[in-house]
């Protein structure tokens, strides 16, 4: 969600924080800003609404000196967007602060810090915080010890980073369910909400653990735990590459992510299938026993990852005779559930720092399940140091908001790991396991062949011109895949957007169709396709505008009212991967004919770090 920056460094480091603010644009926001003190303890800060740009502008302008900064993109939660309500936030004329997060007890420390005297200029959460540590600082003997008071008071997530121009040559940081990175240089330190920020200063990264709190100076960086305990904590070696963050040949990043799901998926299958084989080891240390105990299945997630999850759900039981379930993180984290004996929890997210799904693995660890597993895109997330397994789906970074290649490497992943627990189960056979890593081998290879339908596709999308719904129709596992479909056009395109289970037109959907709703049908050749040709018939025969991607072998005839997209007949196991593909450029043209925000729609954020 919010971005963070910030340094600690002899050099100036006004355009590394707004830099670093560029590459995390991804993550959505509203506002930016930056505070620098230099070594003098005059601070300077500068804040605008609007783009990163926006704020460039104006530190060009200004021209701050200083080595000690932090930097934010803001995207509202409390308060509306505003420069008042922009970060940093101050208080007094000392203190500095950033911060992610939500803090749920706000209103009642605003009230005891108002009796207090503080005056606040926002309506944010995070004004709480700054005049908290200026109270604390009253009453302690470092900046650090002041931090250590506030978290303690404080309920609800937050990776904030604090300091004081009156002792210029540190930041203090905080971490509780927001993350935070901290950058190792030579005679410098760095941090930020997400390494790649810091891939053009750094390759050295520490990631704060849940409760950690850390005093940065230039030559040192301690860290304390929830104890205020000193813990040492692992440095990362990063392998990312921080031109990632470049469009290249492509117009928006989603174009550009769309063209790269070949290549994602090659690195995500790299090293996990042989020719003939899933090697079950590379899911992980103790992979083999975990699965080979597996009776249950629990999948939460949310967005995009819940539709993977919808997709593996039809894997799962099909191939391998093992129940399961899937369900919204937001939902399962508030119910009672029981949880079922020698039950595997798997969560899937991109960021590996979605709250609601890092708080269902927490749960689910009090609830007794017998592992937890996460797919996941970023080593070193939350998700990935939590979990019991870790499988990375290897997608590389991920720019545009609406997820293209996170999601089908996830279903790449949930794939071998169906095969997996398949043979384990002893339910898939060598014969169909090599039909399945067949169909994986060859899967780079049929996207690109699904990538080649760009142009048609491009002329298709002039029909949404002037539409304002659209609904998506599947049957069987393509029903998740019309899922994901209706969730990435409303996301880039803002048409409201349904996705139906085919079958259940007539319990009333069809009251909605007409010849200004476009209905678009997911239609390869499977055992559901006769059925599925009767849905679309109760469609024709009300006067809706139908458009049938199918393969050659389905049998459809173009007729008025119904287009056909004829796809190549690709084995039916990857099929749903492969017909994510037309769906995701569908969504990319019309955005562009809307002209809407394509990598940054409104109202929305990359990684959402909140509930």
């Amino acid at each position: 969600m919010c971005g963070i920056v910030g340094a600690v460094a002899q050099r100036d480091v006004a355009e590394i924080l707004v830099e670093g603010l560029r590459r995390l644009e991804y993550r959505g926001y509203d506002s930016a800003g930056v505070a620098i003190v230099d070594g003098q303890g005059n601070l300077e800060r500068i804040r605008r609404l609007g783009k990163v740009q926006e704020l460039a502008d104006a530190v060009a302008s200004a021209a701050p000196t200083g080595g000690t900064g932090i930097a934010h993109t803001r995207w509202a939660t409390h308060g509306e967007p505003s420069e008042i309500n922009a970060h940093p936030h101050m208080s007094g004329d000392h203190i500095a602060l950033v911060h992610n997060g939500i803090i749920e007890n706000h209103e009642e420390l605003r009230a005891i810090l108002t009796e207090r005297g503080y005056e606040f200029l926002s309506q944010t959460d995070t004004e709480v915080i700054a005049h908290l540590v200026e109270w604390e600082l009253r009453s302690s003997e470092t900046l650090l010890e002041a931090v250590q008071k506030t978290v303690a008071q404080l309920e609800g997530a937050y990776g904030t980073v604090v300091m004081d121009r009156r002792d210029p040559e540190r930041v203090v940081v905080a971490r509780s369910g927001s993350p935070l990175v901290i950058g190792l240089g030579v005679g410098e330190n760095f941090l930020a909400s997400d390494q790649l920020a810091l891939l053009n200063v750094t390759r050295r990264f520490i990631f704060l653990e849940e409760g950690d709190v850390a005093e940065i100076t230039r030559r040192e960086v301690n860290i304390f735990d929830t104890d205020g305990q000193p813990v040492a904590r692992e440095i990362h070696e990063s392998n990312l590459q921080h031109d990632a963050a470049d469009k290249g040949q492509y117009r928006h990043y989603m174009q550009k992510e769309i063209y790269e799901q070949p290549s994602a998926l090659i690195n995500t299958m790299e090293g996990r299938i042989s020719s003939d084989a899933v090697i079950v080891e590379s899911i992980g240390n103790g992979a083999k026993e975990i699965l080979e105990k597996v009776e249950h299945i629990q999948i939460v997630a949310c967005g995009t990852s819940y539709n993977a999850g919808m997709v593996a759900r039809y894997w799962f039981e099909a191939m391998t005779g093992v129940s399961c379930d899937v369900e919204i993180a937001s939902e399962f984290r508030y119910r009672p559930f029981v949880t079922r004996p020698n039950s595997l929890l798997i969560t899937l997210s991109q960021s590996g720092e979605t709250a609601d799904t890092l708080a269902a693995l927490r749960l689910a660890k009090e609830k007794g399940y017998m592992s937890a597993m996460t797919i996941c895109n970023v080593a070193g997330s939350s998700l990935v140091r939590e979990s019991d397994l870790a499988f990375m789906t290897r997608a590389g970074t991920e720019i545009g908001v609406a997820s293209t290649k996170a999601f089908t490497t996830q279903l790449v992943a949930l794939l071998m790991l169906v095969t997996a627990l398949g043979k384990e189960k002893g339910l898939i056979d060598s014969a169909k396991e090599k039909q399945i890593v067949d169909a994986l081998h060859a899967l780079p290879t049929q996207i690109e062949k699904a990538l080649a339908f760009d142009k048609p596709i491009e002329q298709l999308a002039e029909d949404f011109a002037d539409k304002h719904h659209a609904l998506f129709l599947g049957r069987g596992e393509y029903y998740p895949i019309a899922m994901e479909a209706s969730l990435k056009l409303k996301e880039i395109s803002y048409i409201h957007a349904e996705a139906y289970a085919a079958g259940e037109l007539k319990h009333g959907p069809l009251a909605l169709i007409d010849a200004d709703m476009p209905v678009i049908v997911v239609a390869p050749t499977n055992d559901l396709l006769e059925k599925l040709k009767s849905n679309i018939e109760e469609v024709r025969a009300r006067g809706g505008l139908l458009y049938v991607f199918a393969d050659s072998e389905a049998g459809f005839e173009e007729t008025d009212g119904m287009k056909i997209i004829t796809m190549p007949r690709v084995d039916e196991i990857i099929a749903p991967i492969f017909y994510t593909i037309p769906m995701q450029l569908l969504s990319y043209h019309v955005a562009l004919i809307k002209g809407t925000d394509v990598d940054q729609p409104r109202n929305l954020a990359k990684a959402v770090t909140v509930e």
